[in-house]
């Protein structure tokens, strides 16, 4: 279990292979490589079967999508066009939330509205 605050490591498609090569050259199984590595063995076997499906490809870490809103937010001096990309985001998100049944104060505060 995660504690909270903790950091993931984060593993490059060369160290992942240099950790399942011993399995993927059949001198040790995928439970002792983990093993050795302090690793689960469960991640390690997926390692492996990614590396058999796409090759180095399959080993690449994916992106993840994050906050969109972040990009904006953080800027102090937007262009004009940032400006509008970051409104219409934040009208879109309380288009969402009043579909779901949410209410917007006038102070940017949700509350849940009950029929």
């Amino acid at each position: 279990m995660a504690k909270k605050g903790q950091k993931y490591k984060q593993w490059t498609a060369e160290e992942k292979y240099k950790i399942i090569e011993p399995a993927l050259q059949f001198e040790k199984s995928g439970k002792e490589v983990a093993r050795e590595n302090n690793l689960a063995p469960g991640m390690v076997g997926n390692w492996i079967i990614s590396y058999r499906k796409d090759g180095m490809n399959g080993l690449t870490p994916k992106k993840k999508p994050g906050n969109p809103m972040c990009k904006y937010s953080n800027k102090k001096n937007l262009t004009k066009e940032e400006q509008l990309e970051y409104e219409n985001m934040k009208l879109r998100i309380e288009n969402e939330l009043l579909k779901k049944g949410y209410l917007m104060k006038g102070d940017g505060t949700i509350v849940k509205f009950t029929k």
